[in-house]
């Protein structure tokens, strides 16, 4: 018995370390062995197997974000998840107002668009506002223009802003100061890759290099088979 474990476990070495030594050779100029080998494992047992957060926050076991959501983009048009399904979006909740933080964020999802190249044509940067009394379609037609073609800005009623801020864990707060004219909104500010089935992939931490960015969502490509 004890000899037959030995066998057995002497296969499953050299089984993984073949599929390591092909997982070194064929992997891509802008891949990893790691990444590299995990498509490999997936592909025997049928598992879609998500690639390496490459420097995002990797989602815990059993933990899902995203999904249905139900808006009114840029444009004056209703639009559901459905309309970005079967490619990949970048999703950053914020406002127009915002002094600061907000067209960091934005200005590093553009980079890392750029930075795709090509492959910018499966990603789509979305705004979603989190202050909807004052972001109207017209503010942000507006205010994404300024950084990126491809980015499309999403609002609605309160209700609709909310429901979608639930589904990603998002929270936000209107802030009032007596020295302020107008009002901020407090909320937390992180970048989500959105898959084509509208699951959340993986989160950027605020102030994420774009270059790292880039690298995550052509790695979740490869995964995804494209």
């Amino acid at each position: 018995m004890l000899a037959a474990i030995r066998i057995a476990a002497l296969i499953l070495l050299l089984m993984l370390g073949g599929l390591w030594a092909s997982a070194w050779l064929g992997k891509g100029d802008d891949d990893t062995v790691a990444d590299a080998f995990l498509r490999r494992i997936a592909s025997i047992f049928g598992q879609d197997m998500p690639a390496p957060a490459a420097g995002g926050v990797q989602l815990p076991q059993g933990l899902a974000l995203g999904g249905p959501f139900s808006l009114v983009n840029h444009e004056g048009r209703a639009v559901t998840q459905a309309d970005f399904a079967g490619g990949f979006m970048l999703v950053y909740f914020g406002f127009t107002y915002c002094p600061d933080v907000c067209p960091t964020e934005l200005g590093i999802i553009a980079t890392a668009m750029d930075l795709l190249g090509e492959q910018e044509r499966r990603v789509t940067p979305v705004l979603i506002s989190i202050d909807p009394e004052r972001d109207t379609p017209e503010a942000l037609a507006d205010y994404v223009s300024r950084f990126h073609p491809r980015m499309v800005g999403l609002t609605g009623t309160a209700e609709q802003v909310a429901a979608a801020a639930r589904a990603y864990r998002v929270f936000y707060a209107k802030v009032n100061r007596p020295e302020m004219s107008q009002y901020l909104m407090d909320h937390s500010s992180f970048i989500y890759l959105v898959g084509p089935d509208g699951r959340v992939r993986t989160l950027f931490r605020p102030e994420t290099a774009p270059e790292t960015i880039a690298q995550s969502v052509r790695a979740h490509m490869r995964t995804a088979g494209g």
